[in-house]
């Protein structure tokens, strides 16, 4: 039996976890944070620390966005194979990314690649950014990801001999040093290897939905242990803690290749999910 969804209701729920999204950080990116700032020795760090955990405080208690940069639209959705919304649920996000744009508000950041002509609305050719993803089932599960260009614009990709295996952690540590402050550390890392070129870049952002308290592998560790003893630190100003995690995901790739992907996000790491649906 399909399931049918009110697109009116569907829009404002969006809408909703949009706010949610930019206004309130994931239980774990806090707690990661209060984790960094009560072992951090810096005076400095531990200041810098302590005005984040106070930003964030104050953008929930006050309802508006914890950073002027709102980001770019980015969505997954997950579809169920027996869920039938009855609508574009594609347009539909838009028309919602239009509408959190003008309640919450939200910083218009959509411009054209060439013209740099700005739409106004956070929407535009290919935004908001939607991963679509089918699953068994009945339910619709979305995610939403604001990114900011801050951390964005110092993330990259390297296409490394398949020989070059022992050379990923190096990469790493140089697009961080490269990086310094500029994308406003304690990071998270998200690293996508394997797949093709454009693959690795899925994957090294869908790394980031990862939660920071799950286990990190012993590569992980390794490349999380190394970031960190580069001594950045938070906002760039020294400390012991350059990024907060590291995860890692993987694709089979081509014999010839080895894709490597670095997807940097901020210390705000935010993202918000909502289901629809289910088991009757």
């Amino acid at each position: 039996m399909s399931l049918k969804l009110n697109r009116e209701t569907f829009i404002r729920s969006i809408s909703d976890l949009l706010r949610k999204a930019e206004i309130e950080l994931p239980d774990d990116v806090v707690e990661a944070l209060r984790k960094a700032e009560s072992r951090e020795e810096s005076p400095v760090a531990k200041f810098q620390l302590q005005a984040i955990l106070k930003n964030i405080e104050l953008a929930k208690k006050h309802g508006v966005p914890m950073c002027q940069d709102t980001g770019i639209m980015i969505f997954y959705v997950e579809l169920g194979t027996e869920f039938q919304p009855g609508f574009d649920l594609e347009a539909a996000i838009r028309d919602a990314a239009v509408l959190a744009t003008r309640e919450i508000p939200l910083r218009p950041n959509a411009v054209d690649p060439l013209t740099r002509k700005n739409s106004g609305d956070n929407t535009g050719a290919g935004i908001p950014d939607i991963h679509w993803e089918l699953v068994p089932g009945k339910q619709l599960r979305i995610t939403v990801a604001p990114k900011g260009a801050g951390s964005e614009n110092m993330s990259t990709l390297l296409m490394l001999n398949p020989t070059e295996v022992g050379s990923i952690k190096n990469f790493v540590l140089e697009t961080v040093i490269n990086a310094g402050g500029m994308p406003c550390p304690p990071l998270t890392l998200g690293i996508g290897i394997g797949g093709s070129f454009d693959k690795a870049a899925r994957l090294a952002k869908e790394a980031l939905l990862e939660p920071l308290d799950t286990p990190m592998n012993e590569f992980e560790k390794e490349i999380l242990e190394a970031v960190n003893a580069l001594g950045i630190g938070c906002m760039g100003l020294g400390g012991s803690t350059t990024a907060l995690a590291v995860h890692v995901k993987t694709a089979h790739c081509h014999t010839a290749s080895l894709p490597v992907a670095i997807n940097i996000q901020c210390w705000a790491n935010r993202h918000a999910s909502v289901v629809f649906g289910g088991e009757e």
